[in-house]
């Protein structure tokens, strides 16, 4: 099965459109061959996608304004209820959920926006988790920048953006949260960052951080992490296969996360 079959929410960077146009008409076959209603929302380039959709009958060529009619500013959770009701509207005629490949970079051009659609990437993503849709959300690199990127590429569950090095995704409930590869010094600001655009709301006082895949964490990053728990007035539980993160909030006397080792 390729990678396209399987992606759940992805994010795909690009200064060369070729390679992602060739992936999303990938992805968007897979879609097609399992029975899902696709969407394409195209950015300024011109691309093959489009045409090539244009004789799927179970497929549509969107504009941004169609996709994201909250406009240039987008509220997270009003998109989020669009396409809850476009996919629950695809069940209904009889497809088995919903897939899209959006260019989202006219909307994260300015802090404001960018901080907006982070906290939507977020939200779209726990959607995701239980729901029958799938995404990849595309960024032009040579407009925004590698750091504006980052800022959107680190909430998706994969990406395919150079120099990510840490995914912060949702877990299935708002006290539930993911998080995968690298943590360290070089990504202190995007990791504070990261955290503002969650919403973790915590169960009996306690989020739960599935940091199982995660392969290093410093002391200023859990640090990072005590301070978001503490200004959100709740305990941030990591659980993680590194027995050196445990030693470290030990050693830190952190009040505000508990580090559990999985064995």
């Amino acid at each position: 099965m390729s990678r396209a079959a399987v992606a759940g929410h992805v994010c795909w960077s690009y200064d060369d459109y070729e390679p992602f146009d060739a992936y999303a008409r990938e992805f968007l076959r897979a879609g097609l061959e399992a029975g899902e209603r696709v969407w394409y929302i195209p950015g300024r380039h011109s691309t093959e996608t489009a045409e090539w959709l244009a004789a799927q009958a179970a497929a549509s060529v969107l504009s941004s304004e169609q996709a994201y009619p909250g406009g240039l500013i987008v509220d997270p959770a009003a998109q989020v209820a669009a396409y809850t009701a476009a996919t629950e509207d695809a069940l209904a005629a009889g497809f088995t959920g919903l897939r899209v490949v959006a260019d989202a970079t006219a909307f994260v051009r300015t802090d404001e926006q960018r901080h907006a659609f982070a906290r939507y990437e977020y939200a779209i993503g726990r959607y995701m988790r239980t729901a029958p849709m799938r995404a990849v959300c595309a960024y032009d690199r040579r407009e925004l920048g590698d750091h504006a990127v980052a800022e959107l590429a680190c909430m998706h569950e994969s990406s395919h953006a150079e120099g990510v090095m840490f995914q912060l995704h949702p877990g299935a409930t708002t006290a539930d949260a993911v998080l995968d590869g690298e943590v360290d010094v070089s990504v202190e600001e995007l990791f504070a960052g990261a955290l503002r655009h969650t919403d973790l709301a915590p169960a009996g006082g306690e989020v739960v951080v599935d940091a199982d895949d995660l392969d290093f964490i410093d002391h200023r990053s859990l640090l990072i992490l005590q301070q978001y728990a503490e200004t959100q007035k709740m305990t941030a539980v990591v659980r993680t296969r590194l027995g050196a993160a445990e030693r470290l909030a030990g050693l830190l006397e952190l009040a505000h996360v508990r580090v559990e080792v999985t064995r």
